[in-house]
Formats: structure tokens, sequence, C-alpha cells
């Protein structure tokens, strides 16, 4: 391999695990919660018909 190929290896394996590590220790400070409730189904279909969906509507028989 010549120099520049291997330049642009080593700068584009730092940017790639770069980016995985500052995400992870950004995660890491400032955890993901988007307050959803595990028990609430977000999907929008409720589970038996006639339960109401995430929009308030009942779901058809």
């Amino acid at each position: 391999m010549t120099p520049v190929a291997l330049l642009f290896l080593v700068i584009s394996i730092v940017v790639v695990w770069g980016g995985l590590v500052a995400s992870i220790l950004h995660l890491r400070a400032h955890p993901a919660d988007d307050g959803a409730d595990p028990g609430v189904d977000v999907t929008g279909e409720a589970g038996q018909p006639g339960q109401p969906g995430v929009d308030g509507t009942a779901t058809r028989p």
C-alpha cells in the first residue's frame, strides 16, 4: 500500500472508532430517556379489540 492509502486508512479508522467512543461517552453522561412507560404500547395498536390506541381512539373489533 502506498503511504497516502495508509494515511487515509488511519484517518478513516480514527473517525469511525472516535465517533463510536464519543457517542458512548455522550450517552453515558446524558442517558436517553424518552419518558415512555415500559407498560404502554407505543406502536399505535392496542393489544385487544376495543382497547384504546395511542391516540385515544378505540380499535375496531
